[in-house]
């Protein structure tokens, strides 16, 4: 019997050592073959196809990762990518693009330069929801030659120095698919979201704002450091984050302390490229094209009280030549605008105006035209705020039926080209955008030399050296009111993921492809 007993432990012994060892071997299998899954707050903003997300928000993003463009942005500016090199004749009229080899759509065809004629053709018909292949309203591309498989050729029709960019971000379409599609924007079968980017669309629910994207494994570009990229819509950010239901949280400042200065947590501060700007119509409200009354509302605005009662003091006063502070061409020799009742007062020579002001329905948005209500008042100037939804909103302001209005938006760290999408003013040409364009009533000669001089300089420093007059200019014309940009806040746990970065003109590094992909 004791042998017997022996013979058993000695086996139980054997058993668990046996188990111990597989659970090892199981758990560092695991180890090395998770998937890292990111869950972002979500929401819905449309089909991710080039023709099918929303025009504002992230819709634009979420369509990124699954197409690709020819070229791609880091944080000093534009790199290669579909296209490992370029070159523009001395004339800035052709583009030669070599493209990358071997790489391949989702469905397993291969790409080539036949693909890229396609798109630019494609998008002369249809363009897509962003489109940057149009200027002053005519269509940059005036032909597309194949030079070979990986090489293509595209003629525009002026030298512009902004070009590079429009061609090289636009997203390319796959031929075999999208050749016998001619209403794009009904196209939403599964076939209209393949791609050649990194991820895969692999779920989409309209009603319940949820997405999902899964790593395309035969991608030819950076190997992914993120596996599966879900978006989920949380009613509360902030217990969704701290309940690890979703892994970022763009932190209301009034909470930052909760996380500083823990381990647990990293806090990114984002660049300053999303802001708010009150907007004039001079063509309704003509008495707006008088300077001193544009005058007025720059030193009768307090926007420093805006900054610290809406965004908690995470925010910078708007620049008057538009182009915020961070932005690559910021000038800070710009004429500035501190509150000054006294002086508002005196450059209305003791007129009194009322106005109608049109904002969306955020609480932020109303919050800043009362408090612009109250500091107005003081000067003689009366404010009607009409608040709507904010779709309503942006079709009023597209149709120019407004006298005032606050629109908020993000893009202020793109190219300084949008000083002339924005100031250039022109009789025949009207803005369809409520986020940029010209301002209904406004022209100003200069502004629109400068404008147009600056698009046409290759020559980078003597182009930053136009930008920074045109910013001057327009500080001293006020066409409008930035009136502050905000300072967004993320916070994450980088033991779960630690891979963020920006781009040079963006504020959100979740909306950066390379934040999810392997950098060389």
């Amino acid at each position: 019997m004791k042998n017997l007993k022996f013979i058993l432990i000695c086996f139980l012994v054997l058993i668990i050592a046996l188990t111990g060892c597989s659970n090892k071997e199981m758990k560092a299998n695991e180890n090395n073959n998770d998937k890292v899954t990111l869950r972002l707050p979500g929401g819905d903003w449309g089909y991710p196809s080039p023709y099918l997300h929303y025009t504002r928000g992230p819709g634009a993003f979420k369509m990124a990762l699954i197409f690709d463009s020819l070229l791609e942005k880091d944080e000093d500016g534009l790199i290669s990518w579909l296209s490992k090199d370029w070159k523009i004749s001395d004339d800035g009229k052709e583009y030669n693009f070599k493209l990358n080899e071997n790489v391949k759509w989702h469905d397993g065809k291969k790409f080539t330069a036949e693909d890229v004629k396609f798109t630019f053709d494609y998008y002369k018909k249809h363009p897509p929801v962003w489109n940057e292949l149009i200027v002053n309203g005519t269509y940059i591309i005036k032909e597309t030659k194949i030079l070979d498989e990986n090489t293509i050729k595209v003629i525009v029709n002026e030298k512009n120095a902004t070009y590079l960019e429009r061609l090289g971000t636009m997203k390319i379409l796959p031929k075999h698919i999208w050749e016998n599609v001619e209403d794009p924007k009904k196209f939403n079968s599964k076939k209209s979201v393949i791609g050649c980017g990194p991820y895969k669309l692999t779920g989409y629910s309209k009603e319940q704002g949820t997405y999902k994207f899964e790593a395309f494994n035969d991608y030819w570009g950076f190997k992914h450091k993120v596996d599966v990229i879900k978006f989920v819509p949380v009613s509360d950010k902030v217990l969704a984050f701290e309940n690890k239901e979703v892994d970022t949280l763009m932190a209301p400042p009034d909470i930052l302390d909760r996380y500083k200065g823990k381990d647990e947590y990293k806090i990114y501060d984002n660049k300053p490229f999303w802001g708010y700007r009150l907007i004039f119509n001079m063509k309704k409200r003509p008495i707006l094209k008088n300077k001193n009354v544009r005058l007025s509302f720059a030193y009768g605005i307090d926007r420093k009280e805006l900054i610290e009662k809406i965004a908690r003091a995470s925010g910078v006063i708007g620049s008057m030549g538009y182009l915020p502070k961070d932005h690559i061409w910021y000038n800070d020799d710009v004429k500035k605008y501190s509150l000054n009742l006294d002086k508002a007062k005196e450059l209305l020579d003791g007129k009194k105006y009322e106005f109608e002001i049109l904002v969306g329905n955020s609480k932020d948005e109303v919050k800043i035209a009362e408090l612009m209500k109250i500091s107005l008042k003081r000067i003689g100037i009366n404010l009607k705020i009409k608040s709507v939804d904010k779709k309503t909103r942006d079709g009023m302001v597209k149709n120019n039926n407004y006298e005032l209005a606050i629109i908020g938006h993000g893009g202020w760290g793109n190219d300084a080209d949008m000083l002339r999408e924005i100031y250039y003013s022109s009789k025949t040409l009207e803005s369809n955008s409520p986020a940029s364009g010209t301002l209904p009533g406004f022209y100003n000669e200069k502004i629109n030399e400068l404008s147009i001089k600056q698009m046409k300089e290759f020559d980078r420093e003597k182009r930053k050296e136009i930008i920074f007059k045109l910013q001057r200019l327009i500080s001293l014309e006020v066409p409008q009111i930035p009136l502050y940009n905000k300072i967004g806040h993320l916070v994450f746990r980088p033991s779960k993921y630690d891979g963020w970065m920006y781009t040079y003109d963006h504020h959100y590094p979740e909306h950066c492809k390379l934040s999810y992909l392997e950098r060389e």
